[in-house]
């Protein structure tokens, strides 16, 4: 339980982070970010268990990338007032994401 929510409020902090970061991508403050990280990791959730984890963007392969930038666009469709990002500014915030995710370990072991 402890796990996850320090791999929550480490990705709310990413995605604010990246906001600042990436063009065409904008997030609404700190809550902002959480509900947005929340709409994510469920968004994320729902594809993992209907495609399987090979979809993982913890696969770190062209289809997790994509699905990861898929479901940071779809994801400012639920919460529009706070989160506006464009095709372009997914992808950038993917990658962003990946590379962070890649070096900045989110777990505690």
């Amino acid at each position: 339980m402890f796990q996850a929510i320090v791999r929550f409020i480490v990705s709310a902090l990413v995605l604010l982070l990246v906001s600042y970061f990436v063009p065409g991508m904008r997030v609404a403050g700190f809550w902002g970010a959480r509900a947005a990280a929340a709409v994510i990791a469920l968004i994320g959730y729902l594809i993992e268990r209907l495609m399987g984890e090979n979809v993982s963007p913890r696969s770190r392969g062209i289809v997790g990338f994509v699905i990861a930038a898929a479901v940071i666009y779809l994801a400012q469709f639920l919460i529009p007032s706070m989160l506006s990002v464009s095709i372009i500014g997914a992808l950038l915030a993917a990658f962003v994401i990946g590379l962070i995710d890649a070096f900045v370990p989110t777990t505690i072991r």
